[in-house]
């Protein structure tokens, strides 16, 4: 079979302002970067009456090394609604080079169900990530420059908590010394790298709604604290104004398209086992805007951490309400959740998937009971699943009234989704017509909780802690944050994606055990405090083969490797 690259760049794609026509985009509303991607003026917003189109949130399982194809899911069953003609929009986020490079290459989806042109949104895009970073970074240079002209703001070197990032995975860089050689070359100061999706400016850029609003939140970024235990923040620094036209350009949500022409919103970038996950609130508005019948979207990683940010940040902070969700599953993942090792997914284990079926089933009850959303399972099919298999799974969930569709997306396309596109229609005419089963979203936490009942509501609500531990440093920080007045925000956790527990190696759908709350990390620009759970990183490091191994260019200017 074609790798993926070689199926993307076999597609014909459509010009851009072919895209742009579907969606009625006027030509001096789209900003084209070459003939197959453009920038939507995010003006465009002011001008656009909503039709009120039906939003879908595609999330997953936990993750595992056999992969679930959440993107392939979420490109595919967009793909069948069109098939469907159903008038749909697609909202994703932006791959980060660290990933593209270090784990797996491609991000765009696999298969039959992509995003074209892939290379270009794999490789630097329009630029977005990378004016992040110098926005980020021009911070922390007007922070050091402050110290070294006199320190006026009287920052205790000591609490400088505002590094640098740089979109790649570093170890190298996880903690440095800064300013080494001498008095002219600034104030010897310890400090870090974190990788750019991880960066709060990453994550004030995809809760911003305009340029307004994008000023106001970077100025309450939170870079250092004064001796007296003030927070000293971006717009003490007088930063705000230069970021923000940084990121003027980048702000504009980015159009491109599906291997079957679907229109596509790409923008942002947030890691969802360090950030908040998901695609910038201006790409879902103007997605709700343009689109007359669906909008498609996803969020990081499983349920249990980027469909949690998404309904308790994203959605509170933006004012959306999903209509329906879909869990992505797959035989081989859910084996792996139920002890089989990866060698020998392919081979049929009943015993290892009714082992792991508790892990989906509580994705679904999280969605379900505790935010109030209906769902569908998207059962995405490999070609090792034996017929006993399927059954056994398909069976547990009628039993329990769960609707599930097999998906062949990432080897038909649209077509090997209109299975889950007609579920996920069903249900919501369903609603539609049935005033007594409209949805509406709960949180699972209310914001005048305090930090640690907030902390303590996601761990057992959503993980099935039994406990929340807080070790000192994180004390201290909730302690602080509480004086400086940001107790009433919500919370962004930060663990491995890997596990319902702040452990990787807990599979399944663990019970009793207790979460470890190491520190917080305030981001007052986006709105939320960081609490970091186990020993999650914030700058990854590349494996011991990295995917860049693989990539290369020929002399005619056409890629390989990127998966």
């Amino acid at each position: 079979m074609k790798s993926d690259i070689e199926i993307a760049q076999a597609t014909e794609m459509l010009p851009i302002t072919q895209i742009a026509d579907k969606l009625g985009i006027a030509e001096d509303s789209l900003i084209p970067y070459g003939k197959y991607k453009a920038k939507i003026d995010v003006n465009l917003l002011s001008t656009k009456t909503a039709n009120n189109p039906k939003l879908i949130l595609v999330t997953a399982i936990n993750p595992t090394p056999a992969g679930e194809g959440k993107t392939t899911v979420t490109v595919g069953l967009g793909d069948a609604l069109n098939a469907l003609k159903k008038h749909v929009v697609i909202c994703l986020r932006e791959p980060s080079l660290g990933p593209v490079f270090g784990v797996k290459g491609g991000a765009a989806g696999g298969g039959y169900a992509q995003i074209i042109p892939m290379e270009d949104i794999n490789l630097h895009f329009t630029g977005d990530i990378h004016a992040i970073t110098t926005a980020h970074n021009l911070l922390a240079a007007m922070l050091d420059n402050h110290i070294h002209q006199g320190n006026a703001l009287n920052i205790d070197l000591r609490r400088i908590t505002w590094g640098r990032v740089l979109d790649m995975n570093e170890r190298q860089l996880r903690n440095i010394i800064g300013g080494l050689g001498g008095k002219a070359n600034g104030m010897p100061i310890e400090s870090h790298f974190d990788i750019t999706a991880a960066s709060e400016v990453m994550a004030v850029f995809c809760l911003s709604e305009n340029i307004t609003d994008l000023k106001v939140n970077l100025a309450k970024i939170v870079v250092a604290y004064s001796t007296e235990g003030n927070p000293v923040t971006a717009g003490d620094l007088k930063a705000q104004g230069a970021m923000a036209a940084l990121l003027k350009d980048a702000f504009n949500p980015n159009l491109v398209q599906t291997l079957e022409h679907t229109p596509t919103l790409i923008h942002g970038g947030p890691f969802g086992n360090i950030a908040h996950g998901c695609n910038s609130i201006r790409a879902t508005q103007l997605g709700l805007a343009l689109a007359q019948d669906y909008v498609v979207t996803e969020a990081g990683f499983g349920a249990d951490l980027g469909a949690e940010k998404f309904f308790d940040i994203k959605c509170r902070k933006g004012g959306f309400a999903p209509n329906a969700a879909v869990v992505v599953a797959t035989i081989r993942a859910l084996k792996h959740h139920g002890g089989c090792s990866k060698d020998s997914l392919n081979n049929e284990n009943l015993p290892a998937l009714e082992n792991g079926i508790p892990n989906l089933l509580r994705h679904l009850e999280n969605i379900q009971t505790v935010y109030g959303v209906p769902t569908v399972v998207a059962l995405n099919r490999f070609g090792t699943d034996s017929d006993a298999e399927l059954n056994l799974l398909q069976k547990v969930l009628s039993d329990k009234n769960i609707p599930v569709a097999l998906t062949e997306v990432f080897a038909k396309g649209g077509q090997g989704g209109l299975a889950l596109a007609q579920e996920i229609i069903k249900i919501v005419e369903n609603n539609e017509n049935d005033e007594n089963q409209k949805p509406t979203l709960n949180y699972s936490y209310n914001l005048d909780s305090t930090i640690k009942q907030k902390i303590t509501a996601i761990a057992t609500k959503i993980y099935g802690a039994s406990k929340v531990n807080f070790e000192p440093a994180a004390n201290r920080m909730i302690r602080q944050l509480e004086k400086d007045g940001y107790a009433n925000l919500p919370i962004c956790m930060a663990k491995t994606q890997y596990s319902f527990s702040d452990n990787a190696k807990l599979l399944g759908a663990p019970t009793n055990f207790e979460i470890k709350v190491r520190q917080l990390k305030l981001s007052a620009g986006a709105g939320f405090i960081v609490a970091l759970a186990g020993d999650i990183m914030t700058m990854p490091g590349l494996p011991a083969t990295p995917a860049a191994e693989n990539i290369d260019i020929n002399e005619n200017g056409v890629i390989s490797g990127l998966f």
